[in-house]
């Protein structure tokens, strides 16, 4: 999920991650095919898979915490888990608060849902989940930007008259346009971010170093490349 954390805070780490222990992964769990809860009440999607390989080869015992976007930094930061795999794109910004892995997927496309194919996208109102890189490139276009806590409530802001259309990840919207008669995707996209990555602390190298070997050893075999195709997650590697 190509999304941003606009501000956070600058929180001090009391306590690293011991490598003994059990590895906490943080996600959303409301971005299907990313993440989402199935209907046992488990963490689901891209990701779940993603994660349990990626912890499997690197020999970790993980187990999944899930927890509100807003605020994912802040607690991976403050230690409440120890990592974000919650379609987290790469930037800059968010690089000078977390470390990244290497990407487990490419730069995936944001795609418009709207109502109207005319829905006005230039000078407009359009939706986006709060801290993401859509909310971003938004603020810093000549539409006018309405942002919301989830990305459900997007959807409806679209549907409700509220908004325009919708800015966010081509694999999240477009399943919804092809269930949805009252929606639509235009044609307009735009490529935002670096790929996504694990988030984990700054002072978890050893952890990182991990990760990052289990996630390209996925890459050479091509055991990634099958499940981003399996869950139609934009190109392969």
């Amino acid at each position: 999920m190509n999304k941003l954390i606009l501000s956070t805070a600058a929180l001090a780490l009391t306590a690293g991650f011991a490598m003994a222990d059990t590895v906490r992964l943080g996600t959303e769990g409301a971005y299907p095919p990313y993440n989402f809860i199935d209907d046992s009440g488990e963490v689901a999607g891209f990701e779940r898979e993603v994660g349990d390989e990626v912890c499997a080869r690197a020999e970790l015992d993980c187990e999944w915490v899930t927890n509100e976007w807003d605020s994912i930094i802040p607690n991976l930061v403050s230690g409440n888990y120890d990592v974000i795999i919650a379609g987290m794109s790469i930037t800059d910004e968010r690089d000078e608060v977390i470390d990244f892995t290497q990407n487990y997927t490419q730069p995936d496309p944001s795609g418009y849902l709207a109502a109207s194919a005319d829905a006005d996208i230039e000078g407009g109102v359009l939706a986006a989940q709060t801290g993401t890189i859509q909310a971003a490139f938004i603020a810093s276009s000549g539409a006018t930007l309405v942002e919301f806590a989830t990305p459900e409530e997007t959807i409806s802001a679209v549907k409700n008259g509220e908004a325009d259309a919708v800015l966010a990840d081509d694999a999240y919207l477009r399943p919804i346009a092809s269930e949805d008669d009252a929606l639509l995707m235009l044609e307009k996209t735009e490529l935002l971010g670096g790929g996504v990555g694990l988030g984990v602390r700054e002072s978890d190298g050893e952890l990182k170093a991990k990760l990052d070997a289990a996630i390209q050893s996925m890459k050479d075999d091509g055991s990634l490349n099958e499940l981003l195709a399996k869950w139609e997650i934009g190109p392969g590697f």
